[in-house]
C-alpha cells in the first residue's frame, strides 16, 4: 500500500483561518502495456496489483483468451513509470501482429488510440451465464464492497470493483484511481485465481459507462451492480449482451434496468 499512497502536507483553509494538515493521497503512475516488445497502451493507474492489471487488460482488450496465452510477464519500474512487459504464445503473437489496433477504450476519454468507429464499438459476445441473486444482496452489494477498500479508506479518492458470488457476498476486490483499471485488475485477478466470472456479478463504485459493459461482457460476466447510474448507450449494450444491469445500489434499494430474471424476490441463501 505504501507505493499506492503517500502522505503529503497541506493547508486546511476556512473562513476563520488556516491550519496545517497531512493527507494521504493516492499515487497515479504511467503504466505501459507492452506485448512482444510493442506498447499497445499507456494508462495512468495506481501502482498496485499490476500483474492482475496486465492480465485483465490483455483479456478485456482481446489480446489473449486465457492467462496461459502469456508465456512471460514482468513488471519493471523505471524513473518515469512502470512497464508491464508480456511475451505471448506464438499463435496469439501472430494474431496480435495481423490485426489492426482496435482497442476498446483503455484510457479516460474512451476513444483515444482507436483508429475507426468500428474499433470503438466492437461486437460484444452474448453472455449466457445465469447466476441468481436475491434482492437484498444486490441492494447491499456496494456497502459490502466498502469493506474491501483499504486504499479508499486512506485517501477517499479511488474506485473499486468487486466480485460478488450468490450467497457469499464480495469474495475479491481491486482498487485504482481509474474505474476501468479497477475492473481490469479484478478481471485479471479472477483469471489468475481460476475463478469463473460467469458465476457471479461485477460490483462497481462508479457509473456504468460503455467501457465497463464492454469489459464485463468480454469477461463473460452476466451481472453488473453499481453505486451510480448507467449511460443510455451502456444500457443499450448491456441489454444487447444479455447482461443484467442494476444501478444506484445503496442501502436497501436499487434500480433494475435489463434482464431482471437473474434477480429473485427471495432472501439470500447461504450455501
Amino acid at each position: 500500500m505504501s507505493d499506492a499512497a503517500k502522505s503529503r502536507p497541506g493547508l486546511a483553509v476556512s473562513s476563520t483561518g488556516a491550519r496545517t494538515v497531512t493527507r494521504t493521497l493516492p499515487e497515479e503512475t504511467p503504466v505501459a502495456m507492452t506485448f512482444d516488445g510493442t506498447t499497445l497502451a499507456v494508462m495512468m493507474a495506481s501502482p498496485a496489483d499490476l500483474e492482475d492489471f496486465a492480465v485483465g487488460f490483455a483479456l478485456t482488450e482481446r489480446v489473449i483468451e486465457r492467462p496461459g496465452d502469456i508465456e512471460e510477464l514482468e513488471v519493471l519500474t523505471f524513473e518515469r513509470g512502470i512497464e508491464a512487459r508480456m511475451l505471448l504464445r506464438d499463435d496469439r503473437s501472430e494474431q496480435l501482429r495481423s490485426r489492426q489496433r482496435a482497442l476498446m477504450g483503455p484510457v479516460g476519454c474512451g476513444l483515444c488510440g482507436i483508429d475507426s468507429l468500428e474499433g470503438a464499438l466492437p461486437p460484444l459476445p452474448a453472455v449466457d451465464a445465469d447466476p441468481r441473486f436475491a434482492r437484498d444482496e444486490v441492494a447491499r452489494a456496494t456497502d459490502d464492497l466498502r469493506r474491501h477498500q483499504p486504499l479508499h479508506d486512506l485517501t477517499r479518492a479511488v474506485h473499486a470493483a468487486g466480485f460478488m458470488v450468490p450467497g457469499q457476498g464480495i469474495v475479491m476486490a481491486r482498487e485504482d484511481v481509474g474505474r476501468h483499471n479497477a475492473l481490469d485488475k479484478l478481471i485479471g485477478a479472477l483469471a489468475r485465481a481460476g475463478i469463473d466470472p460467469a458465476t457471479g456479478a461485477m460490483v462497481l463504485t462508479s457509473r456504468i459507462s460503455v467501457e465497463m459493459v464492454q469489459k464485463t461482457a468480454q469477461a463473460r460476466c452476466a451481472v453488473i451492480v453499481a453505486a451510480s447510474a448507467p449511460t443510455a448507450h451502456a444500457l443499450r449494450l448491456a441489454d444487447d449482451a444479455q447482461i443484467t444491469l442494476a444501478a444506484f445500489a445503496r442501502g436497501e434499494s436499487f434500480d433494475l434496468y435489463s434482464h431482471p430474471h437473474r434477480i429473485t424476490a427471495g432472501a439470500t441463501h447461504v450455501a
